[in-house]
């Protein structure tokens, strides 16, 4: 009888062991901030410093958040798989230093961004979507044959890819 009295007891200690551990891992991690669309939530990790430093000195910190830019629109079930994605090959990557000191961003990401960028900008490129067959690139898989930042290179993170440039930031500052 005391033996079963005893499993229970220790049961009960290890499942709330368990939750304390979940609940820890849940607070340092920040994992609830993911849900959000703050652009701060990108800084959690310290590799993302330059780009977010970047982006608050850029026109676009007005107007577009990071999720405005780099994750698709209108629906929130593709909306929480990039998400998912990108963070699970960012954590992968910054976990197992595999991402060099120049990030690139994936086919998938490069076409969610200019179709951002156009969705955004919409207006201003009206004439050039509808001449864009004059000029495209004929085995390019983005709308209108080339890359938005093909020509604005610097729009919004600058000129500055190398993830050194900040390698001694303690954090980045609120403007």
């Amino acid at each position: 009888m005391e033996v079963g009295i005893g499993m229970k007891y220790v049961a009960t200690c290890s499942v709330l062991v368990v939750i304390i551990m979940f609940g820890y891992v849940v607070s340092e991690s920040k994992m609830l901030s993911y849900f959000s669309s703050d652009s701060k939530v990108c800084i959690n990790c310290h590799t993302m410093n330059t780009h977010y430093a970047t982006w608050q000195h850029s026109a676009h910190r007005e107007k577009a958040s990071c999720v405005d830019c780099h994750l698709p629109h209108g629906s929130l079930v593709k909306k929480m798989l990039a998400k998912s994605r990108d963070g699970y090959n960012h954590s992968v990557a910054m976990t197992f230093k595999t991402y060099g000191y120049n990030m690139r961003v994936s086919d998938d990401a490069a076409l969610r961004i200019q179709d951002n960028c156009i969705r955004c900008h919409g207006e201003i490129v009206s004439q050039m979507l509808e001449t864009s067959g004059l000029y495209s690139q004929k085995d390019s898989p983005v709308q209108m044959g080339r890359r938005c930042w093909d020509c604005h290179r610097g729009t919004p993170h600058g000129t500055t890819r190398n993830l050194t440039t900040t390698q001694n930031n303690i954090g980045v500052k609120e403007l």
